[in-house]
């Protein structure tokens, strides 16, 4: 290597010399100065050998990170807009999805009129007493149902809450297309060419029961339904959770329903113990409450998670 730039610098010396020679021309000195440059850069780069870039290293605190938990992946990331006032939840959702006008006006339209039954009020653990207790004891301003079917538990909801001097708005999550097969023992309820009349049933029940100032139909999936309240900002005291019963179903419900409680709430829903065992809702149920540290409580046929 020493010999090496000793040759270069014997040329750098020599060119320096023929440089000042007089008999050179203008041209020839100006493309020697040139070469010159390039070798000096040449010559002090190569004699340096480049030092390589040192990376910041991180490192892990073993007393303070814990491992990633699986289940992170699972988790409900959705920011919700701040609480809207309880007293604004009714119009927002008029505005939202009945562009500002009632559903109950002109009911009902005069193609299904008489399809519909005066009243055909069925559900499954619709009258417990659970929701008398959980109502007296929260006494709640804003009630979402997530699985509505024909109103049986939201219109029994309606009149606890009246019996209690409460004015509770009650918020109904379903796309009231039933489940395939379900006609097969509901075949009273009609269908309009592939549309169920699911929805127009339950409003029926409503205004059968008297309760239209009381319960609105938000007619969606539970999944986008509660996604949409979230980033409304309607927030309740009260959600019960009764659509989907097998696992996955319930955990996406239960999850997406606990962004929406407001702090002190109760969350609760039906079929803790069915024949799918520990399978379906109650595997969601307990599954979610041991990753959020909280204690299921039961009810009948029903669970509770209060956060009171």
């Amino acid at each position: 290597m020493k010999e090496h730039h000793h040759q270069k610098r014997t040329s750098i010396s020599a060119a320096l010399a023929a440089i000042y020679s007089s008999k050179l021309t203008k041209a020839t000195a100006l493309f020697l100065l040139l070469f010159l440059t390039y070798a000096l850069g040449f010559l002090f780069s190569s004699s340096s050998p480049p030092q390589p870039v040192s990376q910041p290293i991180t490192r892990r605190n073993r007393a303070t990170s814990a491992p990633p938990n699986p289940l992170d992946e699972f988790k409900i990331t959705t920011q919700c807009s701040p609480p809207l006032p309880s007293n604004l939840v009714r119009q927002t959702i008029l505005d939202k999805v009945y562009n500002g006008t009632s559903p109950y006006a002109n009911f009902p339209p005069a193609h299904v009129s008489n399809l519909l039954r005066p009243k055909r009020i069925k559900g499954w653990g619709s009258t417990g007493a659970v929701f008398g207790n959980l109502i007296s004891r929260s006494k709640p301003k804003t009630i979402i149902e997530v699985g509505t079917f024909l109103g049986a538990s939201a219109i029994h909801m309606a009149q606890k809450a009246q019996a209690h001097g409460l004015k509770a708005q009650i918020l109904c999550l379903d796309d009231f297309r039933g489940w395939p097969g379900f006609q097969d023992r509901f075949k009273d309820i009609k269908m309009i060419n592939g549309d169920v009349l699911l929805l127009y049933q339950f409003m029926q029940n409503v205004v059968y029961m008297n309760q239209t100032e009381s319960i609105l139909a938000v007619p969606f999936s539970t999944g986008s339904g509660l996604e949409k309240l979230c980033e409304w900002g309607i927030m309740a005291d009260l959600i019960e959770i009764d659509a989907g019963h097998d696992f996955n179903s319930a955990w996406a419900d239960i999850n997406r329903a606990y962004k929406i409680l407001r702090p002190g709430g109760v969350l609760f829903g039906h079929d803790y113990f069915t024949a799918a065992d520990n399978r379906g809702v109650r595997r969601a149920v307990n599954l979610f409450a041991h990753i959020n540290g909280l204690k299921v409580k039961v009810d009948g046929q029903h669970w509770v998670i209060d956060l009171a």
